[in-house]
């Protein structure tokens, strides 16, 4: 005999993590997360030049602070995009009985992929 054995498996753990891999997944390569993080930095970046224009930069702009105004407008639609990420985070694709991954179809059930 082989003490070396594995324990036994039980299947609804295995789909419960299963569940949690793909909802990770699902979160982390939400668009809106990307999206929301590179304009809320450029937002950032963009408002500070704004706040250390010199004067010949805002006489360029006719008067205006283009910078300050635009790296404002880039951090309010980076963070709108992050709260809607947080507010309504992403759902990860069902999976039927076998653990196919499916798409939804026109009733919102899944059906599995065919290739």
């Amino acid at each position: 005999m082989d003490n070396h054995s594995e324990p036994a498996r039980d299947p609804l753990v295995d789909g419960a993590e299963a569940d949690k891999r793909r909802s990770a997944a699902a979160r982390l390569f939400d668009i809106r997360r990307v999206i929301g993080g590179l304009f809320a930095v450029y937002g950032i970046v963009v408002t500070l030049m704004g706040v250390f224009d010199s004067q010949a930069e805002i006489d360029k702009a006719e008067g205006v602070r283009i910078n300050l105004w635009a790296g404002l407008a880039m951090l309010a639609f980076g963070l709108l995009m992050l709260f809607w990420q947080w507010v309504r985070p992403a759902e990860p694709p069902a999976a039927d009985q076998d653990g196919v991954i499916g798409q939804p179809d026109d009733t919102g059930s899944a059906r599995p992929e065919r290739s």
